[in-house]
């Protein structure tokens, strides 16, 4: 069996799989450097009608270039599939890591939780919201160090209301803002730094603040927000977490305020940006999409290179024109579902 080539990618093991297609092993062989390569099926995007979300998770990574965000370094895409490059991170989520040996210690989850908050600041500082914060979506590579990953359900500047707050209730229900819950409009940054709480209290302890099987029981706790501190941990591991996991969003603790606490401060080192004259490539000349197998046939006067932009006329329920231009990233509300019974507090 000859492996299946995208480019001048050589496809192997999947590495994933979510409702929209899978992420595969990808070698470059010219350099032989590893990469994971995002397959998205276009007609199961249209089907479920998540056209934005894909590009503003496209358009989001093109602006991150920070050592502990997942970086995209190229856009690739065929009559049926939009390919994204992205770093190969080995050591996997986070969640996998926590699930198999337990809380952390505080020195361990203090460097992962420093390199957390220097990536969401950053993001943060680029105007960039990532509002899905979790465990799942923290990866860690063969250092140790960790690299955020999935902003499928950012926002932009370009998605704040009149009163300069987000109203998109989106996110996952354990690690979800009280006042996203709310429905009255959110800061972004403020509700990031809850969810970036509820990672370091999981670290810490191995488990969650809020959790409750029925979502009406689980949305109660988080907004009295009395989540039950271990003695065990340091008295500075106890004071950071309470003043994250703080429910009122206007007295929570901000990312400055977070830097300049004793127990974050120690051993403190930041990350630097990477060097943002490094661009990002989007397939916008002619490319080869061929892709490869043992049983491939090609069909007479077919041919095996497409541009980008003859894909997107193709296709013109995926209009990705937006990626190779300043877009406007348009709002798409996602609520959340249970199994259970609504229940009663």
């Amino acid at each position: 069996m000859v492996g299946v080539r995208l480019g001048k990618y050589e496809l192997g093991r999947t590495l994933g799989e979510g409702n929209f297609g899978k992420v595969k092993y990808a070698n470059n062989i010219e350099t032989g450097q590893p990469f994971a390569i995002k397959i998205l099926d276009k007609q199961r995007i249209l089907h479920r009608k998540i056209t934005d979300q894909i590009k503003r998770e496209i358009g989001t990574l093109k602006l991150l270039k920070h050592p502990h965000v997942v970086r995209l370094h190229e856009v690739l895409a065929s009559k049926t599939k939009i390919y994204m490059v992205l770093e190969y991170v080995t050591g996997g989520e986070l969640f996998d890591r926590i699930t198999k040996k337990g809380r952390l210690s505080e020195d361990t989850g203090r460097k992962l939780f420093q390199q957390l908050i220097d990536a969401v600041s950053y993001c943060h500082d680029k105007g960039v919201y990532h509002r899905d914060l979790k465990l799942e979506n923290v990866l860690i590579d063969a250092e140790g160090n960790i690299k955020v990953s999935d902003f499928g359900l950012s926002a932009l500047p370009q998605q704040l209301k009149e009163d300069g707050l987000l109203h998109t209730t989106c996110g996952s229900p354990h690690y979800v803002a009280p006042e996203v819950l709310a429905n009255k409009g959110y800061d972004g940054a403020t509700s990031d730094l809850w969810s970036c709480g509820v990672i370091l209290y999981v670290i810490l302890t191995g488990y969650l603040p809020f959790d409750d099987r029925n979502l009406a029981v689980l949305y109660h706790k988080i907004f009295k927000g009395s989540a039950k501190i271990p003695n065990s941990l340091s008295p500075g591991a106890q004071n950071l977490i309470r003043r994250i996991l703080d429910p009122k969003p206007k007295t929570r603790i901000i990312v400055a305020e977070i830097k300049e606490h004793e127990w974050f401060k120690q051993d403190y080192i930041s990350a630097n940006p990477i060097d943002e004259d490094e661009d990002i490539y989007i397939d916008d000349k002619p490319y080869a999409m061929q892709e490869m197998s043992s049983d491939a046939k090609q069909q007479p006067g077919s041919r095996s290179q497409i541009n980008a932009f003859e894909l997107i006329g193709m296709s013109s329920f995926l209009d990705l024109s937006g990626f190779f231009e300043k877009e406007e990233v348009q709002e798409r509300k996602i609520r959340f579902t249970s199994n259970y019974s609504s229940g009663i507090y």
